[in-house]
């Protein structure tokens, strides 16, 4: 889950997407997931914010020819980063295939709708996180995002491990409140793969 914390950022406005102020919102709100979702198809962090940049100037030059509605815009832009993701891969097989002309071993490609809502549910659980007090923010998201142990997180913030249980404790119960209770459901399993 370490490539959350490169990928996301506390960024998440509505967008109104008349005008470049729109745009700029509309650019803050997709950005992060979009990145993600496309990290899932080429796993490399670069290519997939420059996938994601394409998308938006693909989106900023054809705006007017596209519904001007949340929905509309929303599936615009996952269908090209799709698109252009699964491009990238297809290239990158032809490139491999010079390379190695006897690897007939193709990677399996995740399904798209799975990526969509994975992308959709961890930009949730970050906003969530991003929304707790700091002390308890900076805990959760070493513990649940970056995946460190209850001693490693104590260290690195100069405090006792007990205040470090604590602190997650009541981070839980902070987004217990605010979560849905998938996603609540979710983040528990995050933390018990952390601990294994």
């Amino acid at each position: 889950m370490s490539i959350i914390k490169g990928i996301f950022t506390s960024r998440n406005q509505q967008a109104d997407t008349g005008d470049e102020a729109g745009f700029e919102a509309l650019f803050k709100e997709f950005y992060d997931r979009l990145v993600y979702f496309s990290f899932q198809f080429v796993y490399d962090k670069d290519q997939a914010r420059d996938i994601v940049q394409d998308a938006f100037i693909k989106y900023w030059n054809q705006h007017e020819e596209i519904l001007d509605n949340k929905a509309a815009i929303k599936n615009f832009l996952y269908s090209t980063v799709r698109n252009a993701s699964l491009n990238h891969i297809r290239h990158s097989k032809i490139v491999a295939g010079y390379i190695q002309l006897h690897n007939t071993i193709e990677p399996e490609e995740a399904p798209i709708i799975d990526a969509i809502i994975t992308a959709e549910v961890v930009a949730e659980i970050h906003s969530a996180i991003q929304s707790l007090p700091e002390s308890y923010r900076q805990v959760s998201v070493l513990s649940y995002l970056e995946g460190k142990k209850n001693q490693e997180i104590a260290d690195e913030l100069d405090m006792s491990i007990n205040t470090v249980k604590k602190q997650k404790q009541r981070a839980l119960q902070l987004l217990r409140m605010k979560m849905v209770p998938e996603m609540y459901m979710l983040l528990i399993a995050l933390s018990v793969k952390t601990f294994l």
